[in-house]
């Protein structure tokens, strides 16, 4: 840039030289006499400048542009452009220095903001993919922390099942064996007081083998044919006039033949129908109106109105008389069970009931 402009400069004044004069001395000073009249005419009618350079013997005359002639170099709107510049080796303007200089700093600011731009966005695309990473990461430990949590509530939701199923299981064995053992009680099992009530109605001698007392004897004979092929329990259970509900339950019990009064015989006494038994544990005949096989001198079949193992007229008879509410008080030969309600109470009801001991 500065050469072309120090090109362009010397071009426009080399084509101002008007004289060149490298004669003698004589014809130095007459062309200075004859350059100086041409001069100061030319000065005068056109108002043009000369300049002239002596250098060594040769001495060379400029013509120097008017002040408003052109230029071939261009100037930026607001510089002032300066018509002499040959007179002196004027420096380029700082103004373009200064310009040029800045554009390269803009342009290199320019760089910098967008390498500044590619590493914040490089920056920004990182912190993207680390935080999506950390947050399937947390998913990911989340996720596993409810599974292990959830497989651990299904272990324990599987054995508290397993537990309750057990129970359920126990509880419905336990369950059926009642109901068995009370369908056993109440359907299987020979009732010992219907046929001694119909002994004690209809029965007025033990030894008519052909009348209707002998086959209704035959109660007592097929109990004793049942209980002496196996093992057997009896169970007494009575209820009194307030609806109280009680029993007495014998782990063994027989009777002997009618050779041997249809003896009775029980072991293992245990129920709520008093702190012990009111049977006769040892060993009672069965006595009846004409068939006394008591221990007592009184006859406690005729003065209890039934047939029963008495021993000597001992706190039970279940074949007494049946006397109604109102009038169940006071009865020393009502139905009775002396170590439940005392030896003057007749009860409501009573049964009687056998099963196989082993039965379970």
């Amino acid at each position: 840039m500065w050469w072309g402009w120090f090109v362009c400069r010397c071009l426009s004044l080399a084509a101002l030289l008007v004289v060149a004069d490298c004669g003698g001395a004589e014809q130095r000073r007459g062309a200075e006499e004859g350059l100086r009249s041409s001069t100061a005419k030319a000065n005068s009618s056109s108002g043009r400048k000369y300049h002239r350079i002596q250098h060594g013997q040769c001495s060379y005359t400029f013509i120097l542009p008017e002040g408003d002639g052109g230029s071939c170099r261009e100037f930026k709107a607001g510089t002032p452009y300066n018509a002499n510049a040959l007179q002196r080796d004027a420096p380029q303007p700082e103004a373009d220095f200064s310009n040029q200089k800045i554009q390269q700093l803009e342009h290199v600011m320019e760089n910098y903001t967008q390498w500044l731009q590619k590493i914040e966005n490089y920056i920004k695309d990182n912190m993207k993919t680390e935080i999506v990473q950390l947050q399937q990461s947390a998913v990911h430990n989340h996720t596993a922390a409810m599974l292990e949590m959830g497989t651990s509530l299904l272990s324990q939701t599987a054995e508290q099942t397993r537990k309750l199923t057990n129970v359920e299981t126990q509880v419905l064995n336990q369950t059926s064996r009642l109901e068995i053992q009370l369908l056993e009680n109440s359907l299987s099992t020979n009732k010992l007081e219907k046929e001694l009530m119909i002994q004690i109605n209809e029965i007025n001698k033990i030894h008519d083998k052909n009348g209707v007392s002998a086959e209704h004897w035959l109660g007592n004979e097929f109990v004793h044919i049942l209980t002496n092929q196996r093992e057997y329990a009896l169970r007494v259970e009575l209820t009194d006039w307030d609806e109280h509900q009680v029993f007495s339950q014998y782990d063994s019990f027989h009777i002997d033949s009618e050779k041997h009064n249809y003896r009775l015989f029980l072991k293992s006494h245990s129920g709520t129908a008093g702190r012990q038994s009111s049977l006769a544990i040892h060993g009672a005949d069965f006595s009846t109106k004409d068939m006394d096989n008591d221990n007592c001198t009184c006859k406690c079949a005729l003065m209890l109105s039934g047939g029963w193992w008495y021993d000597a007229c001992g706190p039970s008879n279940l074949n007494g008389v049946y006397y109604r509410q109102g009038q169940h008080v006071g009865k020393f030969n009502g139905i009775k069970w002396h170590y439940f309600k005392g030896p003057s109470y007749s009860l409501r009801s009573t049964v009687m009931m056998i099963r196989p001991a082993d039965f379970a």
